[in-house]
């Protein structure tokens, strides 16, 4: 009976290898065909893509070839000399901003720094800071007065030095 058992084990595991090598090669073959689908679908997208950068910037060079400055060569700075009715209409140049925004502009600047000067001036004058300002000028001043004493000390040793030693000169020469 064992010797009937051998043969139909090998056979079974041998069929049961046969499937799982199929079933392999079918998933093998199944992955390569999603691999090569979604390959043609990206290059077809980045084809798509190319085209659509390409009009972009074909749009982009349209648009700014007419928005090339214009060279005058009659540009200047003042109109003296000029008739009063060239002068009160004053030309447009691209870039330029209306005189009420350009008063609104210089208004809030000026209103902005202002008020930043104000806040400074109300912390820079608070009790804290005046307080603070006072304690280290005091302490400056003590600091200055020891430096000075002691520098005074210092200079007169050093006097009283010089004096001792030019006695003793004059007693060793008279003797």
């Amino acid at each position: 009976m064992q010797e009937q058992l051998v043969p139909v084990l090998l056979g079974g595991a041998v069929g049961v290898l046969a499937l799982v090598t199929v079933g392999l090669a079918v998933a093998l073959w199944r992955g390569r065909v999603h691999t090569r689908a979604e390959l043609a679908r990206a290059r077809e997208e980045g084809s798509e893509l190319r085209a659509e950068m390409a009009a972009l910037e074909q749009r982009l060079a349209d648009a700014a070839a007419p928005a090339a400055p214009e060279q005058r060569s009659d540009y200047v700075i003042t109109r003296f000399g000029e008739a009063e009715d060239d002068a009160a209409e004053a030309p447009v140049v691209e870039g330029t901003i209306d005189r009420a925004l350009f008063a609104d502009l210089v208004l809030r600047e000026t209103v902005v720094r202002a008020g930043g000067l104000a806040h400074g001036l109300r912390r820079a004058l608070s009790p804290e800071v005046r307080n603070r300002i006072r304690f280290e000028v005091r302490r400056e001043v003590k600091r200055s007065r020891k430096q000075r004493r002691s520098d005074l000390r210092e200079a007169r040793r050093a006097w009283e030095a010089h004096q001792r030693s030019g006695i003793r000169l004059d007693d060793g020469d008279a003797a």
